[in-house]
């Protein structure tokens, strides 16, 4: 189901897991966008937050001082054909967790956060295949986001703002693939309308905050590739 809210302001997009729903106000995507995303079960962005005014660079997040912005890919990375991510300036992914110990749940934490960096990515260069997103997913995942940005691309949208990923858990299975379940703060995420500069601003709510379940493999380089990752809105167990 299609909703609209019928009030001026620009287009809010949020992905609802549970019944794979857009909500858009006040103007409907194009046909080609809503078909691009009416089976996505993918959700990394919302709007919520202050009244008005762009979202201030140095906004302070809860938790933030112990997680790292979307770090580059250090030479021996490079040298393995990992994409370098570049977000612009008013974009930030904050991975509020710590090393494990372990290397492969380590590994596992890395990529995942470098994947959330790599769709911001391709949302901010407005490209529905971008190479750095594919080179962390593939399958599911990939289809997802790559709809998923494609529904940007259509309304030539971004998000500007802060998204922190935290409270991880990692278990890694006998058969070498690994489940991540951890919890997405988009309290600080807005759309961006690239034409106009407009933000899409709103309260801060309960759906503010998802959990996900992501599946993950191994492939021959070490990297930790996404197969699948499902989210949910309004998870009671990532409320603050």
């Amino acid at each position: 189901m299609w909703a609209s809210s019928g009030s001026d302001s620009v287009v809010c997009l949020t992905y609802r897991h549970r019944y794979r729903e857009l909500i858009v106000s006040p103007r409907a995507f194009s046909a080609a966008a809503l078909a691009a995303t009416a089976a996505l079960s993918l959700l990394l962005t919302a709007c919520g937050g202050d009244e008005d005014g762009d979202p201030p660079s140095d906004d302070k997040i809860q938790g933030a001082d112990k997680g790292e912005e979307s770090p580059s890919p250090s030479a021996s990375e490079e040298a393995a054909g990992r994409p370098e991510i570049k977000l612009p300036g008013d974009v930030r992914v904050i991975a509020d967790w710590s090393q494990t110990g372990d290397p492969d749940e380590d590994a596992i934490l890395r990529d995942t956060e470098q994947r959330i960096a790599a769709i911001e990515m391709a949302l901010a260069e407005q490209d529905p295949t971008h190479e750095a997103f594919r080179f962390y997913s593939e399958g599911e995942a990939a289809a997802e986001t790559e709809a998923y940005v494609t529904a940007y691309v259509h309304e030539e949208a971004r998000i500007t703002g802060t998204i922190r990923l935290y409270e991880p858990t990692v278990t890694i299975r006998d058969d070498g693939t690994a489940t991540l379940a951890y919890c997405e703060d988009q309290s600080k995420a807005f759309d961006k309308y690239l034409k106009t500069g407009e933000l899409n601003k709103t309260p801060v709510t309960k759906n503010s905050y998802f959990s996900h379940g992501a599946t993950l493999r191994k492939d021959g380089q070490g990297t930790w590739i996404t197969m699948k990752d499902i989210a949910t809105q309004g998870a009671s167990p990532c409320q603050p």
